[in-house]
């Protein structure tokens, strides 16, 4: 039986990759930041440690990893955060160091295989090469990296594949859904303008298919950006007007990015004024937002043998548990 370790495994991802790997037979060890969301998260033949991996040396990293095949990177730093300028210098200590480091010590140790969690944000920032996002933009630029170096490390002796997610929906024990930020943005208005642009989704349980595809099925540098729904921010935006049962009081209105771009430039000078930065500035986000991040289905799917799912219902209950949780 493989041994596959997650580091991130009571995270939302980490959660239900674990899952996929115990139905898919393999043995699953996980570490994850204290506190554990919820009771009974993983049956009892799952190894759970809570600690700071980043704190252990290198030789207590290598004991965990004796014996491990592949390596699950799920954990790090998103775009959400608004850090202390400059906001490369962050998200390089977040998340490009540490993946360097983990991903010497688990071919050190002989793991063979080894998937990064990434963002669809390093996709994007190949294609919109008119944005500049891997050269002016924090998160996608050290994204980028992020899957460089881990790429690096695993030479000849370890595959090193990245999952570049969209939008993922899916809920679990323990925890509020992140877009609760978004509902909140909703909840009680008349009217809400909406970005024209749209984006690519899938549920958790396709990342976790995707991850464990990835493992089995992955190439070296292979950079899987996958998707099972593309859809306008309008039509997502429709769902939490349902959720929130305000189809009949708030109207939708499609906007321009031009009808953004203000506000969010207003947002980024304040934030510059507090000595902060954000990952992704938000004016380019209103750019990012009028077009479609789109991907092809077709591209990953069948390569990693991900499952068609129910995007739509899984939006429908994410989107209800984050209307609940602040009730």
């Amino acid at each position: 039986m493989k041994k596959v370790f997650i580091l991130g495994g009571t995270g939302f991802l980490g959660y239900y990759t674990s899952h996929e790997l115990l139905a898919r037979g393999y043995k699953v060890a996980e570490i994850s930041l204290p506190p554990t969301p919820a009771d009974n998260l993983f049956p009892a033949e799952v190894e759970s440690h809570l600690g700071d991996l980043q704190t252990y040396t290198d030789e207590q990293i290598l004991q965990l990893l004796d014996g491990v095949y592949a390596f699950i990177y799920a954990a790090g730093a998103d775009e959400r955060v608004c850090p202390e300028a400059p906001a490369t210098t962050f998200f390089y200590q977040a998340n490009v160091i540490p993946t360097q480091r983990i991903a010497r010590l688990a071919r050190q140790a002989g793991v063979k295989k080894f998937v990064l969690f990434n963002s669809y944000f390093s996709h994007f920032a190949e294609q919109w090469t008119d944005l500049h996002l891997n050269k002016e933009q924090a998160y996608p630029r050290t994204r980028l990296l992020q899957e460089e170096v881990a790429m690096f490390e695993g030479g000849k002796d370890m595959d090193v594949m990245s999952l570049r997610l969209p939008y993922i929906f899916g809920v679990m024990p323990g925890r509020t859904p992140l877009w609760t930020m978004f509902t909140e943005q909703v909840r009680g208005k008349d009217t809400v303008y909406v970005p024209q642009g749209g984006t690519a989704m899938v549920t958790a349980r396709q990342v976790a298919e995707a991850a464990v595809g990835a493992i089995e099925l992955g190439q070296h540098e292979g950079r899987y950006a996958i998707c099972d729904t593309n859809m306008k921010y309008l039509d997502f935006y429709q769902y939490m007007v349902e959720a929130l049962g305000q189809t009949e009081t708030t109207k939708l209105i499609p906007a321009p990015i031009e009808a953004f771009k203000p506000a969010f430039a207003e947002h980024d000078e304040h934030a510059r004024q507090a000595g902060k930065e954000h990952g992704i500035h938000l004016a380019v986000t209103a750019d990012i937002q009028g077009r479609d991040a789109y991907l092809d289905p077709n591209d990953t799917m069948p390569i990693l043998k991900i499952n068609k799912d129910d995007v739509i219902a899984s939006i429908k209950e994410t989107l209800q548990v984050c209307v609940n949780a602040k009730l």
